[in-house]
């Protein structure tokens, strides 16, 4: 009926508030962004934020935890057996998934990766918020597909210790991602994106010590893409559009 207004419960007002404030801190970092903005843009009162976020970190932290919870593709991964096999299909799944959200909605997912950089630029706290929910989520399946593959003989051990592999892997996959977030990317990587993705995934696995044997064993694109989740699906796209 024209004129009558639905009232939404906490829950609704809540979410509302954060789908607000993630495309602005994306664009204006944490510090550039005020809570009458986000409240604004929410359409509700800047007490009512705070009502629900007593802190703008708070807001941030809801920000991260939701993003991960909310992704199919962490849960996945926490379901896969340790194995050589499944560490190359980790690598596979999360460079795609990062660079082109091929499991996810891409704007959100591009808008959080913004807020990355904006974080790197002022006190770090997304970033740390972020990367410490990745950490708790995938490392332990990534340690675990380690081990195993040492034990295999697939993965030999370069003196890396396997925090630092986990972190290096991800910051390849960041830093492509990253490079596209204006528009027109970057980098003038050559060939098409998924191109550049599986030279990136093999990147990778050499350097966390897989074998070429292991490497031409188990890294199949074309067969590890029907092992992924149900959305994922990788593009054609060439790497400078």
């Amino acid at each position: 009926m024209a004129g009558v207004r639905i009232r939404m419960d906490g829950e609704e007002r809540r979410r509302m508030i954060i789908a607000a404030a993630l495309p602005l801190f994306a664009r204006k970092g944490f510090v550039g962004t005020t809570t009458r903005e986000i409240a604004a843009a929410a359409g509700v009162s800047e007490a009512l934020v705070f009502r629900h976020f007593p802190t703008k970190a708070a807001l941030y932290a809801e920000i991260v935890q939701g993003g991960c919870q909310a992704d199919p593709g962490v849960a996945w991964m926490e379901e896969l057996e340790p194995s050589t096999e499944t560490l190359v299909l980790m690598a596979h799944f999360w460079l795609n998934h990062m660079i082109l959200a091929t499991h996810g909605d891409a704007d959100d997912i591009a808008n959080r990766q913004r807020l990355m950089v904006h974080s790197y630029l002022e006190d770090g706290e997304f970033a740390r918020l972020s990367l410490e929910t990745v950490w708790q989520a995938v490392y332990p399946k990534f340690e675990a597909c380690v081990h195993v593959a040492r034990e295999a003989g697939d993965l030999i051990d370069g003196g890396v210790t396997p925090e630092n592999m986990f972190w290096f892997g991800h910051h390849v996959a960041a830093g492509i991602a990253w490079g596209r977030l204006c528009g027109k990317p970057a980098v003038p990587y050559r060939g098409t994106i998924e191109d550049v993705i599986r030279e990136a995934v093999r990147f990778v696995l050499r350097a966390l010590g897989l074998t070429e044997a292991a490497i031409a064993a188990y890294y199949r694109p074309e067969a590890l893409d029907k092992k992924c989740p149900a959305r994922f699906a990788p593009t054609t796209a060439s790497a400078a559009e």
